[in-house]
Formats: structure tokens, C-alpha cells, sequence
């Protein structure tokens, strides 16, 4: 793995920013080809954006948070005028809902790029000036982190709309490791992130003792294989391993099987980037949400880990237990540390406290540089369409 981004020096920093700007470049250049670029021509979906009112946003952020130097995400607190006339009205997140960013007069595709590059130069050229201090680089930090996040989630609108991937590294195949399950002895963990050592998200402040007693959990992801035999066993058909929040979205949803599965004869397939392909059974099971995963633990007699379960493992160096192929469901709500208290992007966290889920980890398409064993990634429980699976935990006892 590089190295966090969360330590990377100015220099570092310089070539991970140029590097993301890339990437997100990459892979708008795939709804370009399809003719997505204009939001007019992507469907209203809740879970995406429109991919060229995306690729403005997270060049907004960059300009908003390094060079205009704001205090925090209060329309109030930034210095100057953005470098668009309206770029405000347009790329702000927490001022423009969701709804009309289908509608709104957004420059040309070619507009949107040559700000994007102008954004780019212009805060490389700042920082080639900045002291190598946390302080100094913690805008560029959460610029650099913003922006992974969108890559990522550019992935996802890519996955959602059946579009191709232009990048091979993602892979279609992930690695299978041998099962098996993993003995904890338990303790005390520091919950959280501490002040002074980097860059911290503000939802894994405060740093706090936090007790885990011992438990099982297995070593790899639940596979397909093991999922299809749920699934075989009338799984999502029997209530009683349904939560009723479960029960209610699948009664929604009338599925029968993980989005994207389809029956082909005896065999199932699956739907990646817009090809069918035959589902490999020793592959995590992905595109499942937390119901579905409650659904299955409760029929293998199991259970999700904690979030502090998982942080524990990952940190505890045993060289079975691996992470970091998919996204994993726990069974923590999003709820904030002792004494949190917002940062400088005042809408990352509280708004989601107590709606949405835990997952940790990472997937095969978060850049190695964003991967951290304290990261708290949180969504709603429906949702599917990211790159998440689980793993599962005995009982006690």
C-alpha cells in the first residue's frame, strides 16, 4: 500500500492531487462517450449525480476550501469570488439540492474541464509554497480525500448506469482467500483517531478507550457461493431472517436474489460495468445492503461485527484476517464519538449521525492512499449499488 495520504508531505501531496484530477478526468470520459455529459441524458436517480455537475463539484471544493481559504462550508465563510460567475449557485452540495442539479444552466463539458485544470494549477502552484505542517496541509488533505470519494462514487454511477470502466486495475475477478475464523482475546482499543497525526476525519474524533470482550470472526468476506446457498434455501423469502425494516424494502423491492444476480439455466450471473459475466462463487458477494446481510447471518446462525470488532481485527496484525476487497456492512449505526464536534466541512458527518450504517474497510476501487483502518464510511441500509459486502461473527457463548 502507498503511503496514507493523511501523512504525505507537500511534494507527495502535489503528484496524489495531480494524480486524482486524472482519474476523476478518466473516468467522466466514460459518460462522455456514452453522451452523459449532459444531465439531461442521465437518468434521475437518487443515488448519482449527474456526472458533469459531479466532476464541477469536486473542483469547487478544492477552490472553496485551499484557495479561497474558507473556514468552513458556511456560504459566509469563504474569501473571494469563485474563478466561475456562478459556481457557487452551481457546485455548492449544501446549496443546491439534489433534485435540481439535473436542471441547472451548468457551463459546457469543455467549460467544466478548463476549470477543473485551472482549479488545479492554481492550488499546485499555493502549495508548492506551503510549510510541511499538518495545519498548513489540512486543506489539501480534505481536497485530495473529497475527491478519491467522488472517484469512487463515479465508480458506482458507472456500475449503476450498465457503463464500462476505462480503468483495468479495478479488475473484474477478486481475489478468494481460504476461510476460515479468527479468535480474538479482546480488550481495550483506542476507538478514534488522536490529534496530531495527520489528517483526521472529524467523526473519528475524539480518541477514546473503548473496551471489546473476546469473539469470532471470520478471516475472509461471505462469497457468492456461500450467499447462493441462502438464496437456494429460500432465504430472501422466509421472514423470520428479516429485520422489519428488511422485511419492508424487500417487500418494496420483490427481489429474490443480491442486485445484479440473474438466473442463467443452473448457474447464476451477474451484471459488472454493463457485462454479463458468470458469477464466480469464491468471490465476496457485493452490491448487497445491510438487510440483506442481516438476512443472511441471522439464517448462518451469526452475526456482523461491530465496527469496533472490525477496527480491533484490522489493527490486531493477524496475517488471516483480510480486508480491503470490498466495503463491509457492521452492525454500528452512525453515531458520533465523546465529544464530537463538527470540522471545517460542517455537512460530512452530523447531518448522517443515527440514519446511517458503518461500513469499514475499503474496495478494489478506493485509491490505496485513501485506505485506513479508522476510516468510518457510513451509508443508508438499502443501499446497494455501492461495492460493499460483510463478513460475519459467532454468537458468544
Amino acid at each position: 500500500m502507498t503511503s496514507s495520504f493523511r501523512n504525505a508531505t507537500s511534494q507527495q501531496m502535489a503528484e496524489a492531487l495531480q494524480h486524482a484530477r486524472d482519474y476523476t478526468l478518466s473516468l467522466f470520459d466514460s459518460f462522455v462517450a456514452a453522451g452523459m455529459d449532459a444531465p439531461t441524458r442521465v437518468p434521475q436517480l437518487r443515488i448519482i449525480n449527474p456526472p458533469l455537475w459531479e466532476l464541477g463539484h469536486t473542483a469547487w471544493f478544492a477552490e472553496w476550501f485551499i484557495l479561497r481559504e474558507a473556514a468552513s462550508s458556511h456560504p459566509a465563510d469563504a474569501n473571494g469570488n469563485c474563478l466561475l460567475t456562478k459556481g457557487d449557485d452551481w457546485f455548492d452540495s449544501a446549496r443546491v439540492p439534489h433534485r435540481s442539479r439535473w436542471t441547472l444552466d451548468l457551463p459546457s463539458t469543455g467549460g467544466v474541464k478548463t476549470y477543473c485544470h485551472e482549479v488545479l494549477d492554481r492550488v499546485l502552484d499555493k502549495l508548492s509554497r506551503e510549510a510541511n505542517t499538518d495545519e498548513a496541509l489540512y486543506p489539501y488533505r480534505l481536497a485530495l480525500a473529497h475527491e478519491d470519494m467522488h472517484g469512487e462514487a463515479f465508480h458506482y454511477t458507472l456500475q449503476t448506469l450498465g457503463l464500462p470502466t476505462p480503468l483495468p486495475q479495478t479488475g473484474e475477478v477478486l481475489g478468494a482467500f481460504a476461510p476460515s475464523e479468527i479468535s480474538f482475546p479482546g480488550g481495550i482499543i483506542q476507538l478514534g483517531s488522536k490529534a496530531g497525526t495527520g489528517f483526521v476525519f472529524d467523526n473519528e474524533r475524539q480518541s477514546h478507550a473503548f473496551h471489546v470482550a473476546p469473539f469470532r470472526m471470520d478471516s475472509t468476506l461471505v462469497t457468492n457461493a456461500q450467499y447462493a446457498d441462502f438464496v437456494a434455501d429460500g432465504g430472501y423469502d422466509n421472514r423470520q431472517f428479516w429485520s422489519q425494516a428488511g422485511a419492508d424494502w424487500l417487500m418494496r423491492q420483490e427481489r429474490s436474489a443480491p442486485r445484479y444476480w440473474q438466473r442463467d439455466g443452473g448457474q447464476w450471473r451477474t451484471v459488472r460495468f454493463g457485462k454479463l459475466c458468470t458469477l464466480a462463487g469464491a468471490e465476496p458477494v457485493r452490491h448487497v445492503n445491510l438487510y440483506e446481510a442481516q438476512a443472511y447471518c441471522a439464517w448462518a446462525g451469526r452475526r456482523l461485527p461491530t465496527e469496533a470488532e472490525w477496527e480491533y481485527a484490522a489493527l490486531s496484525g493477524h496475517p488471516a484476517f483480510r480486508w480491503g476487497q470490498l466495503w463491509e456492512w457492521t452492525a454500528s449505526p452512525f453515531e458520533p464519538y465523546p465529544d464530537f464536534k463538527a470540522d471545517r466541512y460542517l455537512e460530512y458527518s452530523e447531518p448522517w449521525f443515527h440514519t446511517h450504517q458503518v461500513l469499514r474497510g475499503a474496495s478494489f476501487v478506493t485509491p490505496s492512499r485513501f485506505g485506513s483502518a479508522k476510516f468510518r464510511n457510513f451509508y443508508l441500509p438499502e443501499r446497494d449499488d455501492i461495492f460493499a459486502g460483510f463478513r460475519t461473527c459467532a454468537w458468544p457463548g
